[in-house]
């Protein structure tokens, strides 16, 4: 059941990465200076890394089974795409640079999502 969720979760989120990529290389490249496209631009690039790595997690619930570690580094994944890509996402839009003091906390959950994947890997193996 929850690795089914993560999957869903890592497909609209894939969904939502190619969609905002998409308009942002095609609908603010003239609308966005330099510095906020490439805000944009990084948001898109963690987006995507972190969308697949949250599928691989929710691919090996299915392998590994019930596991604390790596229900942890699911939903760490998906908390550091909301904090880390949307709080840039929201930056990039809004030019409001007090949103760049949430990225770091969406940088802290993908921190403990890739080391709760790393502690279910070695406690798997």
């Amino acid at each position: 059941m929850q690795a089914s969720l993560f999957i869903q979760i890592a497909a609209f989120s894939g969904f939502l990465a190619v969609g905002l990529g998409a308009f942002g290389a095609h609908g603010l490249k003239n609308k966005l200076t330099a510095e906020m496209m490439a805000v944009f631009q990084t948001a898109v690039l963690y987006h995507f890394l972190h969308t697949l790595v949250l599928l691989a997690v929710a691919l090996l619930m299915l392998h590994w089974g019930k596991s604390s570690l790596l229900l942890t580094s699911a939903w760490s994944l998906v908390a550091g795409l909301i904090l880390f890509s949307g709080s840039l996402y929201m930056l990039s839009f809004t030019g409001i640079k007090i949103l760049g003091a949430i990225t770091p906390i969406g940088g802290v959950a993908f921190l403990i999502a890739w080391a709760t994947l790393f502690f279910a890997a070695f406690k798997a193996s």
